[in-house]
């Protein structure tokens, strides 16, 4: 299959996978309250760290270390219960927050040590930026890319297969060989669906700010302002629970070989129809 049949195909994920999202909206709920979950932590985080004044010295960076591990543990938590919850509309169950987050309980082991791997990781792409030299640059993209490539499917893993800790990267890159061409052509059309919401949402906001007046009116921009911010926030939650769907998606059809039901429009084996 060539470059222009995999992005129609990931094109055609993403619609799919849009329409899971219509058929379930109650998914689009697991980024929502990641994300507040995320921004409270880090609020507690950093306003204990103020007040017991831990940004001095080498406590700086264990402050540092458990920002990384608790926004990764939160992500990978509320997003193993995304994923879960996929799947049980794939297979014709009616997913529910409350299932989704006890099925990702289950697994919190597993997702806390890979909260640690990645943290730890994050940490070292950090030291090595920190160096200013093209070299350490190229090196930190390298390895970045290369994590990226091999956790891709990490969360699918640790929900759907019993592996230890070093059976989750392997699986994962395994999963990520075996469906790299559509896993570029899922990305490509989460991305464009997140352009284009936002594209959207922008000219809205732009046309009630010249409705408003303009800059001769105050009311105007702030409203405009009001309605850009939730359009940015509003995509990019999009994008997260698109993605895991799509990616949900790839991953039972990498390890299992069938097509879920929703991803009519799709033919994994040959590209979109």
């Amino acid at each position: 299959m060539g470059i222009f049949g995999r992005l129609k195909m990931g094109w055609n994920l993403s619609m799919d996978s849009l329409r899971v999202l219509r058929k379930q909206p109650e998914l689009t709920l697991f980024p929502v309250i990641s994300g507040i979950a995320g921004l409270l932590f880090i609020a507690l985080l950093f306003g204990g760290s103020f007040v017991l004044g831990l940004f001095e010295g080498a406590t700086a960076y264990v402050v540092l270390f458990m920002l990384y591990l608790g926004t990764a543990f939160i992500a990978s938590f509320f997003n193993a219960g995304l994923v879960h919850s996929a799947r049980e509309s794939f297979e014709g169950r009616e997913p529910s927050v409350k299932s989704g987050l006890a099925a990702a309980w289950t697994h919190k082991t597993p997702l806390f040590v890979w909260a640690v791997i990645s943290a730890t990781v994050g940490m070292l792409l950090r030291a090595i930026e920190s160096d200013d030299s093209i070299v350490s640059s190229i090196v930190a993209l390298v390895v970045s890319v290369a994590w990226s490539i091999i956790t891709y499917f990490i969360i699918p893993v640790i929900v759907f297969e019993d592996v230890g800790s070093l059976e989750m990267f392997k699986r994962s890159g395994e999963t990520f060989k075996n469906t790299w061409g559509e896993t570029a052509g899922a990305n490509f059309g989460v991305g464009l669906v997140s352009i284009l919401f936002v594209l959207v949402g922008l000219a809205i906001a732009a046309a009630v700010f010249v409705a408003l007046g303009g800059f001769g009116g105050g009311a105007g921009f702030v409203v405009a302002a009001v309605i850009a911010a939730v359009v940015i926030l509003g995509a990019a939650l999009l994008s997260t629970a698109l993605g895991a769907v799509a990616k949900t998606a790839l991953y039972v059809y990498a390890t299992e070989g069938k097509r879920p039901p929703e991803f009519d429009n799709v033919d994994f084996d040959s590209g979109a129809r």
